[in-house]
């Protein structure tokens, strides 16, 4: 398959899943760093600060501390991935057939569709929730979004407009609008999070008694559960178009700051916020439970800075989900496989904000559900990539019986299988209510049952044929 990308932020991207050529490799670590800051300066992390406190009962400086492992570790992790999309210049679900095999990776791909577009519906939901608020402000009209279902319909459309213009677009247009709109969004941010610092129970801080250990374990796992875990299976979806020359340590340190820095920020916050109230780990509709704590007149820019932050969250999981589309085997362009993820979304949304009775508890149980999956199928992946430094790109694109990743009937069964006990093993963990101890143990029972099995043995470390005959797109 032959396809060309360019530069320019205007252009369709019009390369699919076929890996990258060295010649339209020219990336950065520094593209990578704003790509994440962007996608995780969304205020609804306050929310997961929040139930730090109220619900693990830990203090604000242990919060701190598992905010840092939690959300820049796993984000680290998200790194890591992007090592695989440097080396194979492929999208990571692409990259994940070297590891499961042409259709063993059938069950992975389809979880991490699933995953992206709960997110998505996640983003569209509030950010039309958001816009709803604006046009009561402006406008008078009602707040309850199933009083003004066409003006519902309106903010949906919008949401889902802007999200498609960049997503269709493509990598070029990201990479621009991820830099800028961080500087923009970042200080509306930086704006009504000291208004939000002025509202805090500095004497309930002071005296908040500091959680047990485990309590802190089980904080880790909750805050990775909802940041990095959640992007790993899209790591290596921007790296593609990195140097094949970028180091390692680069693209994990880029993306650990990149995503870190705001979290730590604003779950930090969120901590501190809840001290002394905890209605906002308990609210229903978090958007309207931190406006609750600003000034009427704060209202507008406070509401801009969340729509602009779900935004940047949601082009790029809906770019990603277009990618994830076609590893599927749905032989649609890009550009047309983005257009379809939005439209599920769109339906999606209209659902749960017009019909539905309740939004945020069973989506972000249906998130939970997922994580389990996807860390295991982390866990999988990375052991894999310890000794497989490269991937065959025109075997990546083979689902042939004759291709070098079609293993046996095209299941790595060693790769599976341990994907598939990690997963029965964390749904255990779910079922007790130890879900923050449910995805670590999911990610060590991933990785060390393939490793013992024998998983990354005598895989492809270099070509496999001469490098003149390899299509590269």
């Amino acid at each position: 398959m032959h396809a060309r990308t360019t530069g320019s932020i205007t252009a369709v991207e019009q390369r699919g899943i076929e890996p990258v050529p060295d010649s339209e490799r020219n990336g950065n670590p520094l593209q990578l760093f704003w790509v994440w800051f962007a996608a995780n300066i969304s205020i609804l992390g306050l929310p997961l600060g929040a139930t730090l406190v109220a619900l693990q009962f830990l203090n604000v400086w242990q919060s701190l501390l598992v905010a840092v492992v939690g959300a820049a570790g796993s984000f680290a992790i998200v790194g890591v991935v992007s090592v695989a999309g440097r080396r194979g210049a492929a999208p990571s679900m692409t990259l994940s057939r070297a590891t499961f095999g042409s259709r063993g990776n059938f069950g992975p791909t389809c979880v991490s569709l699933l995953s992206r577009l709960g997110w998505e519906t996640v983003n569209t939901t509030t950010g039309a929730f958001v816009l709803i608020s604006l046009f009561t402000i402006v406008f008078g009209t009602a707040s309850d979004a199933k009083m003004v279902p066409v003006l519902t319909l309106v903010a949906i459309s919008i949401f889902e407009l802007c999200t498609l213009l960049v997503s269709g677009l493509g990598h070029a247009a990201i990479l621009v609008i991820q830099k800028w709109a961080t500087w923009i969004f970042g200080a509306l941010n930086v704006f009504v999070g000291a208004f939000l610092v002025a509202t805090v129970d500095w004497s309930a801080v002071a005296a908040m008694p500091a959680g047990p250990f485990s309590a802190v374990l089980v904080g880790i796992g909750v805050i990775a559960g909802g940041t990095g875990i959640g992007w790993a299976n899209a790591g290596a979806d921007m790296a593609r178009y990195q140097q094949p020359a970028v180091r390692a340590g680069r693209l994990i340190a880029a993306s650990a700051a990149g995503a870190g820095i705001p979290l730590v920020l604003l779950i930090g916050l969120g901590a501190l916020l809840t001290a002394g109230d905890d209605s906002l780990a308990s609210a229903s509709d978090p958007v309207g439970a931190i406006r609750e704590l600003l000034p009427p007149w704060m209202a507008i820019p406070y509401l801009i800075a969340a729509f602009g932050g779900l935004l940047l969250s949601n082009h790029l999981s809906v770019y990603s989900a277009g990618l994830t589309t076609l590893t599927l085997g749905i032989r649609i362009k890009r550009v047309y496989a983005v257009a379809v993820d939005v439209t599920v979304t769109f339906i999606g949304s209209i659902y749960f904000m017009l019909i539905a009775d309740s939004f945020y508890g069973p989506f972000i149980a249906f998130i939970s559900l997922l994580a389990i999956p996807i860390t295991a199928w982390l866990g999988v992946f990375l052991v894999d990539m310890i000794k497989r430094t490269y991937y065959d790109p025109v075997a990546l694109l083979d689902m042939t019986a004759g291709g070098a990743y079609w293993y046996r009937g095209g299941v790595e069964w060693r790769a599976l299988a341990s994907w598939a006990v990690a997963i029965a093993v964390g749904y255990t963990f779910l079922a007790t209510g130890l879900s923050g101890l449910g995805w670590i143990v999911t990610f060590i029972v991933a990785a060390v049952g393939y490793a013992v099995l024998g998983g990354a043995r005598g895989v492809l470390t270099e070509p496999s044929r001469p490098a003149a005959t390899l299509d590269r797109g």
